[in-house]
């Protein structure tokens, strides 16, 4: 190794939380001007490792090492003084600020050391996005943004920062394929000046597009360093899991039925790109739901179950119309939604897992007004133990779980409710192939018993793997519905852009 070219070490890093050895020696090096992937299984310690790296945690044992010095850092801020900034696979915002206010968040430029000079934070900002060439007005509220333009402000903001290494948690996991390509531009201009990226994503593919080297981790240890040009993604995926991971989806055994939900006509109060939306879902059935950002799929699912009013269209049950006008109502009609964005919709990242399994179906529990923590205690032990949910126990707070456990637990709650319609809005999104696989059985299991699924992705092949239909959105619009064996990505795409 080139010490001169040598930005990061940390070398036998330990960190253990009550009932859980989160790290166990785990090291990494990066180089100045490279792309250092980290990749693992969920729980397999990647952000622990990079929160210790950032000043997050505190680390038990080891050492870490910039350009050559040891560090320690006790706070973030900390860190970003001297030059490590990271971009969170959550998104941390205000969103009733405006968009340059989060980029210069607790390091606003000053007049006379009294108030906050506007002028030039707006000129500052227009300056970076127009070397990362980001089309965004610094002026617009960031509550307003999509999840995507969100998510390119956190990347600008770390480079602004002109930091050294920018640590990028999942950051193309709300992005269009359009928009990661402009991300690796951008990503490429940070490395011609030296700058150290590691890069985490469960997007296999994309690394092997992007990255120098890749470092695995599994059960908190590093168990391999490869050059990218020197391995493969199945050999990748076997150090991840421990285990060759033949297929990348389940076997697909379930049977279609007669119609078990129509939608008819649907159109929203204030998402008026949605027009006259129709299909049918069928007991047995997977239904897809492609687009490209911005094509109202989420819209579209959200409207069903009563998150967005409806202006006009009806939904049907088994042929009898279902007043499904708030989430309430939808839950009662047997509906179930699992959210794009967990921690802004679908988690309460302050209360328990057990808390969180729960919460939806309240009334269960209940018995003239109070709560049977032993009938709770019953059937989040159920969701934890059969969802597979690695946590050190039910009183564990939500909010330190790995992402993936966390989409188990939401999925366990709904189970719970015993719905028979399952709308996914990107259920494997930021979570690694091990956990994908888990969660692809689930929705099969459920199709086997009869459930109707309509299932959202921004990942091809995981549609044609999974779905048995696809319906393709365009612009607010169904652009058509085709059959997942006998379809390909192209014509999936040339749909997706009839409206445009």
């Amino acid at each position: 190794m080139d010490d001169k070219k040598t930005l990061l070490v940390a070398e036998n890093i330990s960190k253990a939380f009550p009932g859980v050895q989160a790290l166990d020696k785990a090291r990494l090096s990066v180089m100045k001007g490279s792309v250092h992937a980290l990749v693992g299984e969920n729980g397999a310690g990647k952000s622990t490792l990079m929160k210790c790296i950032f000043g997050i945690y505190h680390i038990d044992e080891g050492e870490i090492l910039l350009e050559g010095k040891p560090v320690s850092f006790e706070s973030p801020k900390q860190a970003l003084d001297n030059g490590i900034s990271m971009v969170h696979q959550e998104l941390n915002q205000v969103g009733r600020l405006r968009v340059m206010d989060n980029i210069w968040l607790g390091r606003f430029p000053m007049k006379m050391g009294l108030v906050i000079d506007e002028e030039k934070m707006l000129k500052d900002t227009q300056k970076i996005f127009q070397n990362l060439e980001i089309e965004i007005n610094p002026l617009e509220k960031v509550e307003k943004l999509s999840v995507s333009e969100r998510q390119m402000i956190e990347i600008a903001k770390a480079a602004s920062q002109n930091a050294k290494v920018i640590v990028m948690d999942e950051p193309t996991s709300s992005l269009s394929e359009k928009e990661v390509e402009h991300l690796f531009k951008v990503i490429r201009k940070l490395k011609n000046l030296d700058c150290g990226i590691i890069y985490i994503s469960h997007k296999l593919e994309e690394i092997f597009s992007i990255a120098d080297e890749v470092t695995i981790m599994r059960d908190g240890k590093w168990i391999a360093t490869e050059n990218i040009k020197n391995i493969t993604i199945d050999k990748v995926i076997a150090l991840m899991v421990g285990r060759e991971l033949t297929h990348r989806f389940p076997e697909k055994t379930n049977i279609v039925k007669d119609v078990l939900f129509s939608v008819k006509n649907l159109e929203l109060v204030y998402s008026p790109l949605v027009k006259d939306v129709s299909f049918d879902l069928h007991a047995g059935e997977v239904l897809g739901i492609a687009g490209l950002d911005g094509s109202m799929r989420s819209e579209v699912i959200e409207g069903i179950f009563g998150y967005r009013t409806k202006s006009k269209g009806n939904v049907f049950l088994n042929g009898k119309p279902c007043k499904n006008n708030n989430c309430r109502n939808s839950i009662k009609n047997k509906f179930a939604l699992v959210t794009e964005e967990r921690k802004y919709d679908g988690i309460f990242s302050g209360m328990s897992v057990r808390n969180n399994i729960v919460i939806s179906n309240l009334d269960k529990y209940c018995t003239k007004g109070i709560l049977s923590s032993a009938k709770m205690n019953k059937d989040s032990g159920w969701v934890v133990e059969n969802l597979n949910v690695k946590t050190p126990s039910e009183q564990t707070k939500m909010r330190t779980l790995s992402g993936g456990n966390q989409q188990k637990i939401i999925f366990g709650r709904w189970l719970l409710t015993q719905p028979e319609v399952f709308l996914l809005d990107e259920p494997t999104r930021g979570i690694d192939v091990g956990a994908k696989y888990e969660i692809y059985q689930l929705i099969l299991n459920l199709a086997n018993e009869g459930k109707g699924v309509i299932m959202i992705s921004s990942e091809m092949p995981e549609l044609l793997g999974i779905a048995d239909r696809i319906l393709v959105m365009s612009n607010g619009k169904v652009a058509g519905v085709v059959d997942a064996k006998h379809t390909n990505q192209e014509e999936i795409l040339r749909l997706a852009a009839k409206y445009l």
